[in-house]
């Protein structure tokens, strides 16, 4: 193939649409459920459909990418699932404000069957953006089976489990405490609140006994003490034993507080050592109040105004209240004083508002029960965490966990199939009821409230394959193989999806799940338009290329230990973008050699490993090279460690083949040598057969990271026939044990030291290129000695010399003689400008003896050498050694100067 069927200049723009169109029409991204092989499947975690593409979701599409297409190369039945969320909260909030800012109306003033009606069109026209954005960072996702979370097969299967947990048991409504987002007006789940952490004060204020004398308590929310229903104290405190059981006239509203004594409420050491207890809007006040039959009075309307219950400061707001109820205790000399106090503050994830416990009539899960088999499927190995330290952490919660409410005071979701007759009795039900299933009554109405987005979401392995049928895709694809996601969102999704697949389908919905960290800037700072940090990945990919943002992430992508972020900058997909220059410009220097290459005869020759060719060392040294790579690069992908094998193709490609293989073998491809010299056409076919062929290789090594470029070059390579039409749909590369070749890689390792050592003294002295100069190699090892006199014409290629000679003593020295030392060789190089050479060979010698010192602590580290093994031991003492050698030879070089 000539080099011009690849332009000159690497232009991702002109190639990555066009490919990607390719595939999609190709159908390879299609999951047949009844093709013959083992399948391996993911779900792509639905984005909102309010949202567009951040760099969040380009290192989840590009993670989960590369083991898509690297499972899909190894001949699994590969099944990647794509969808969006319909996102409740968010996508009904964008809605309402555009009908406000265009039409100055509310969602009531419309009705809510006019409302969903602007909330599907609103869908319609912008849920696609994100799928959109996917498509251009390369996402090689199943579009056919595309799925929406309020589709009708999905609504079908949220219906379905709400009604079985129903029936179960498992889902019951009942008035408890809730957080109450007042901005959102809706109820949140315990997941969906941040705690900030602020700097607030501790009110201290003093109740009057009946009867006489007081009882002082603090709080940092005094405004809550219009909904105080008791003051408790440790049951065993002898300051307060006498009061139990007394009561306390509230001073604002016609409410009497008891003394209450509960152990578990109150620590005697702590403040004054009585309590305020306020059950409808403090947790543990809540199950204080259930223990002790306590009233629970909400004093708070939706709107986080105050309602009648607090007497004359009903319809105050309550950050205004909170300053009005210090004035009036303080009026009535009821007040003590203030103490500064560290509090958190919960938010709304969404809005930021200020969170309030308030006790409502919601909807809930019984979540205990669900979670006891999902701890057990993690216990018995059956789902593994990556990295296994979010095991302990999925533990904790899991084992901790809260009932879920489920019901959202929002239009836009899946309305709750629950139906009430005037009588007050419930009906819940599969499809809407003709009348009350208790009284028989027609005259039902349906509840207004929605289920919780993550309630769907939390069904996404079941009901994007079809649950509740017994499809075809269910019975190939569920368990799913990966699921791969954020850490942030393990409590929100994971733990649920496990739950809920554990449950209804009585296995886990996957067998591992990889969690990755969060992408941060350079300097650890999270991305935010504020701060102007922001890398927009529809900007990089305009000017850079998917496949560099693509190579960039995963380079980065360390499975999420402790969280560590991902540190993100322009600089690192620059390097990537260099990485796609670097090797566009090495095939097309490869396809200039490859005329005349007979890609069929070459793979027969190579049937029965290296022996069915003639190759050079070079040659056996890159095949033996890259089929390391290969077995390096399966090893990281299969440990799920892609940075790792990102890295490992990044030397592979960078540093052996284009800096050394292309430059071994440039003689030999241009025909150097005697042109009718059988043996230099043999060495001619054999490096074009070799370079063909680690080209093949290595580029599909490298597809499931790059897909596009890769794509585009290999289609231009000299194949055998029968190979498949597009590489995504080529065979993963294994390693080939015939090829290892320790002898080789061993006597190259050596040439290239030799090559660099030479290559640092010509640019220490400043030799011009041009320049050729004189070398002498000068060692006792026999075999050192052999390698180099048997390819001393790579080194002399390589390293520009007119000639090299190999001796075992140093010859004589003169004033244009430069010194390389390095390990148990000595280079004699001639000519140079000698005037810096002391310079030079000091500066070796200090980083020799540094690094000896170094090894000699470690040695001398009696913790380290009772813990390491022997080899380790050995290896360690082993190196000591050459490197005192070294620093001897590189003393005697610096001392004794030139003659």
């Amino acid at each position: 193939m000539p080099a011009e069927d690849l332009p000159k200049n690497y232009q991702p723009g002109e190639i990555e649409g066009r490919w990607y169109r390719h595939w999609k029409e190709a159908g390879y991204f299609h999951a047949d459920a009844a093709a013959p092989y083992a399948p391996f499947s993911m779900i792509f975690p639905p984005p909102n459909i309010t949202g567009i593409l951040h760099m969040g979701h380009a290192l989840t599409c590009t993670i989960q990418d590369v083991l898509v297409r690297w499972r899909r190369m190894q001949g699994y039945n590969t099944l990647w699932l794509p969808g969006t969320d319909h996102a409740g909260i968010a996508t009904q909030m964008v809605v309402e404000r555009e009908l406000r800012e265009s039409e100055g109306k509310s969602r009531h003033d419309l009705g809510r069957e006019k409302f969903l009606e602007r909330v599907w069109a609103w869908k319609e026209k912008h849920g696609s953006r994100i799928a959109t954005q996917l498509e251009l960072l390369g996402a090689s996702m199943d579009w056919q089976r595309a799925c929406f979370t309020m589709d009708a097969e999905r609504s079908h299967a949220v219906r379905e489990a709400f009604v079985r947990l129903h029936e179960e048991g498992l889902v019951y409504r009942a008035e408890r405490l809730i957080n109450w987002c007042t901005r959102c007006r809706t109820a949140l789940s315990d997941l969906e609140v941040e705690a900030e952490p602020s700097m607030g004060e501790l009110f201290h204020f003093a109740y009057t006994l009946d009867g006489g004398g007081e009882i002082v308590v603090a709080t940092t929310r005094p405004e809550t003490m219009l909904g105080d229903t008791a003051v408790a104290v440790h049951p065993d405190d002898e300051r307060y034993k006498a009061l139990i059981g007394r009561t306390i006239a509230h001073p604002f509203v016609e409410r009497a507080l008891r003394i209450i004594g509960d152990p578990v409420l109150v620590d005697p050491t702590f403040g004054t050592g009585a309590v305020k207890v306020t059950p409808a809007h403090d947790w543990n006040d809540f199950e204080a109040g259930k223990r002790n039959g306590l009233p629970m009075v909400n004093i708070l309307n939706l709107d986080g105004t105050l309602n009648a219950e607090t007497g004359a400061f009903a319809g105050i707001d309550r950050r205004e209240a909170r300053k009005r109820v210090v004035e009036e205790l303080t009026a009535r000399g009821l007040a003590r004083g203030t103490t500064p106090h560290a509090i958190p503050v919960p938010r709304c994830q969404r809005c930021r508002a200020i969170v309030e416990p308030m006790i409502s009539l919601q909807w809930f899960v019984s979540a205990e029960p669900l979670a006891k088999p999902a701890i057990l499927a993690v216990e018995q190995g059956q789902t593994t965490f990556v990295p296994e330290g979010w095991t302990g952490t999925y533990f904790q919660w899991m084992r901790n966990i809260k009932d879920w409410c489920v019901s959202r005071q929002l239009w836009w979701g899946h309305r709750i199939p629950a139906w009430y007759c005037d009588a007050g009795h419930v009906t819940v039900a599969r499809t809407d009821p003709p009348s009350c299933s208790t009284c028989g009554d027609a005259r039902l109405r349906q509840d207004d409230d929605v289920l919780d987005t993550w309630f769907s979401s939390a069904l996404w392995p079941l009901s994007t394959l079809g649950w509740p049928g017994a499809t075809p895709a269910l019975r190939s694809f569920y368990p799913t193989s990966v699921m791969e996601t954020g850490y942030d969102i393990l409590f929100f999704w994971v733990a649920r999806m496990m739950m809920m697949g554990i449950h209804f389908m009585e296995r886990v919905p996957f067998r591992t799940v990889l969690l990755h960290s969060m992408i941060v800037d350079e300097h650890g700072e999270k991305m935010s338009k504020v701060k102007g940090n922001v890398i927009d990945p529809a900007d990089v990919i305009e000017k850079h290329g998917a496949d560099a943002l693509r190579f960039a992430l995963v380079w980065l992508s360390t499975p999420a230990a402790q969280g560590r972020p991902v540190k993100l900058s322009m600089r690192r997909i620059e390097e990537s973008r260099h990485f796609c220059t670097k090797i566009w410009n090495a095939a097309r220097l490869a396809l200039m050699n490859l005329e005349g290459h007979d890609a069929d005869t070459f793979a027969i020759a190579l049937q029965d490993g290296p022996e069915g060719a003639s190759l050079s060392l070079a040659d056996r040294w890159i095949l033996s090279r890259l089929h390391r790579t290969a077995a390096e690069v399966g090893g990281a992908l299969e440990a799920f460690k892609l940075n790792e094998a990102a890295q490992i193709l990044h030397r592979f490609f960078w540093h052996e083949l284009c800096d050394w293989y292309l430059e071994m073998v440039k003689g030999p491809l241009r025909g150097e040598g005697a042109p009718h010299d059988q043996s230099d056409r043999r060495t001619l076919i054999a490096a074009q057969g070799t370079l063909a062929t680690v080209l093949d290789v290595a580029l599909r090594l490298l597809h499931p990271f790059m897909p596009f470029v890769t794509e585009e070059i290999w289609r231009t390579l000299p194949r055998p026939d029968g190979v498949p039409q597009s590489l995504m749909i080529t065979l993963y590369p294994t390693a080939d044990e015939r090829f290892l070749d320790d002898e080789a890689e061993r006597t190259v390792a050596l040439l290239q030291t030799v090559i660099s050592e030479l290559r640092e003294i010509r640019a220490l002295y400043n030799v011009p290129g041009q320049t050729r100069l004189e070398a002498t190699l000068v060692t006792t090892d026999t075999r050192t000695r052999a390698a180099i006199e048997a390819h001393g014409a790579i080194v002399r290629d390589l390293a520009r010399l007119d000639r090299l000679s190999v001796a075992a003593e140093p010859p004589p020295r003169d004033g244009s003689t430069a010194v390389g030392v390095f390990g148990e060789i000595e280079l004699f190089v001639r000519p140079v400008d000698i005037a810096g050479e002391r310079l030079r060979l000091q500066k070796k010698l200090d980083r020799a003896m540094a690094d000896l010192a170094s090894c000699q602590r470690k040695l001398d580290d009696e913790a380290f050498r009772a813990r390491a093994p022997d080899e380790v031991l050995k290896e360690w003492e082993e190196r000591a050694r050459s490197l005192g050698e070294e620093v001897k030879r590189l003393r005697d070089a610096t001392e004794g100067g030139a003659e």
